[in-house]
């Protein structure tokens, strides 16, 4: 068995990649891309007649192979499957970092998943809470309970949007600029951040279309997604590339949080930085961005 270092519920989760739990070549593998998060997927990508195998598939991935720094979750099957069950104690048994609740819709859906994680963690002996939980908005019902989903858990690490299904349920098609699903990106990022978790938008299901694929990334990341669930490896390094602050932006945040330090000696609370005025939000934000620098690996400072 291979060891896992402790699931954390805040961390660096930038990009979240699909693997077909079915397929041991890919899922062994997965780890050299890069990426920040793996999500071993029994559901979608899995036939009917192939959920047992990819199962034990997933099972003996997690036991024997050294996924390093990067997150291994599953996207478990729906609530109204009869496979659910199983996906949560082969998961929790194998030693997943968290679960995916696929289709959620409501603070029940999350307990109940809760509840048999639990169960899988007393049963298997698996430090209690070790199992963390994020949720797939799909449905306008989803959407709606956004605010309950998220702080249903003390495990919810974030939430996620997942466009194909949710705009079958709402009868439209993929538009460029994203209007047809915005408003729910918007509302589902609105109960995130009320709840102090983690959000990421959904896949880009188009692979040829790479200047798309961009202004979607660009997109999210302008709208305050922590990341995005992707599909292809070839995806993550523009992600990254997107979510990383910028040289100017590591300077200005640097620019405040040392002009704050030397006004706060002197009492002031209130100041101008480069004619900008500046006060606490902007001091926060400075900090933010200088630790997300670091967390990216492209913070040279001394802060």
């Amino acid at each position: 068995m291979i060891p896992r270092p402790k699931p954390q519920r805040f961390r660096l989760r930038r990009t979240m990649l699909f693997m077909n739990a079915q397929k041991p070549g890919l899922i062994k593998d997965a780890y050299i891309y890069g990426v920040d998060s793996i999500i071993l997927d029994l559901e979608d990508a899995v036939a009917e007649n192939q959920k047992d195998a990819a199962r034990f598939s997933l099972y003996h991935a997690l036991k024997s192979v050294d996924y390093g720094d990067t997150e291994v979750l599953v996207r478990m099957n729906g609530l109204e499957t009869p496979h659910w069950q199983e996906d949560i104690r082969v998961s929790v048994a194998a030693g997943a970092d968290g679960v995916r609740i696929a289709k959620c819709e409501s603070a029940a859906d999350v307990r109940l998943v809760e509840e048999h994680v639990h169960a899988a963690e007393e049963e298997f002996g698996v430090e209690t809470g070790r199992t963390l939980l994020m949720a797939a908005l799909e449905s306008p019902k989803g959407i709606l309970n956004a605010a309950e989903i998220c702080t249903a858990s003390e495990r919810m690490l974030g939430v996620a949007i997942s466009g194909g299904d949710f705009r079958k349920s709402m009868h439209v098609r993929p538009v460029p600029g994203g209007i047809e699903i915005n408003t729910a990106r918007s509302l589902m990022l609105l109960a995130a951040r009320a709840a102090g978790i983690q959000c990421f938008d959904t896949v880009f299901t188009a692979l040829d279309d790479e200047e798309g694929f961009r202004a979607e990334v660009r997109l999210d990341h302008e709208m305050g997604f922590d990341g995005k669930s992707l599909i292809n490896p070839r995806q993550i390094a523009y992600v990254h590339e997107t979510f990383a602050p910028t040289p100017a932006e590591i300077a200005t945040a640097e620019l405040y949080v040392r002009s704050y330090e030397e006004q706060s000696k002197q009492g002031v609370g209130v100041y101008t930085v480069n004619g900008k005025m500046v006060d606490i939000p902007f001091i926060e934000d400075a900090q933010r961005i200088i630790a997300l620098a670091k967390a990216c690996g492209v913070y040279h400072g001394d802060l």
